[in-house]
């Protein structure tokens, strides 16, 4: 068995975005794979950006992205607590990382993750036992050849 990946908000807006259909369809398979494998991991700030996110671009589809949560709450979204602050802002200065991806970072460590799947961070970089994956040069079958 393979370790958990946390799911960064960009892959989920992805998913359901038909504006570039090849990072749709890319997102999708990692979406379904890690549905199936049930190592996908997240955060109640990446569900919170991705309906922020999905809303504001398409404001028709609030019920859409409030559908999409709901199915996703079975990944047991982690909650933003004081360790997982503490934390971010230790990755924060240590790797120059914005705020909010610091909390990202330190969430997929909170939650024992192997892998952080995002293209906003930089493929390969290892943020303290955290190895970011981008779904657009990664696919999924590497979480089996390790």
């Amino acid at each position: 068995m393979t370790a958990p990946v946390f799911v960064d908000t960009n892959v989920f807006l992805y998913a359901v975005d038909r504006a570039d259909s090849k990072k749709q369809e890319v997102a999708q398979v990692w979406r379904e794979e890690l549905w199936k494998s049930r190592l996908g991991r997240t955060s109640f700030q990446v569900l919170h950006e991705f309906y922020a996110n999905l809303s504001h671009k398409r404001p028709g589809s609030r019920r859409d992205a409030r559908l999409e949560i709901r199915d996703l709450l079975a990944w047991r979204p982690i909650a933003i607590n004081s360790s997982i602050l503490e934390q971010g802002w230790k990755l924060q200065d240590r790797y120059g990382l914005s705020f909010w991806d610091s909390l990202i970072a330190s969430a997929a460590k909170s939650l024992a993750c192997r892998y952080l799947l995002t293209e906003d961070f930089h493929t390969g970089q290892d943020l303290d036992g955290v190895i970011i994956i981008s779904p657009f040069s990664t696919d999924p079958t590497f979480l089996y050849s390790e």
